[in-house]
């Protein structure tokens, strides 16, 4: 997973403020985008991205202003990633097509915890019930 982390790593690198407002207009729109989903093998991809969504919304509008802002960045990486049409593996592709968007939304989780943690218990929510698995 050390190649994903890069990945993501660099791909955040280069969210600019610009970029991140982008992002914001796009959120209603991505999200209703992201309920459509279909991915059986990665059943948690959906809950994750509107965890993510909801996260970098409320960062940016300064609802939640605790977020790093390195999580931040990778979060709206991994929003970007995942409504592009096409990326390591295409989206198209049978049951394999949302892989590597499971895999960044994950490696994003997974890298910036804590910090989601702290916004989960801000939003109510159980950071056990947000999982990093597939």
């Amino acid at each position: 997973m050390s190649e994903i982390v890069d990945f993501v790593n660099r791909g955040a690198a280069a969210i600019t403020p610009a970029i991140m407002e982008k992002v914001l207009r796009q959120l209603p729109q991505w999200k209703l985008e992201f309920t459509q989903i279909y991915a059986p093998l990665f059943p948690h991809l959906v809950d994750q991205l509107e965890f993510l969504a909801d996260a970098v919304e409320d960062s940016g509008e300064g609802v939640y202003k605790d977020l790093p802002y390195f999580a931040l960045a990778e979060a709206a990486f991994a929003l970007l990633y995942a409504h592009k049409k096409v990326g390591i593996i295409p989206d198209k592709v049978l049951n394999l097509g949302r892989a590597d968007d499971s895999s960044i939304v994950r490696a994003v989780l997974i890298q910036n915890e804590k910090a989601f943690a702290l916004f989960a218990g801000h939003q109510g929510l159980d950071w056990s019930r947000i999982t990093s698995a597939p």
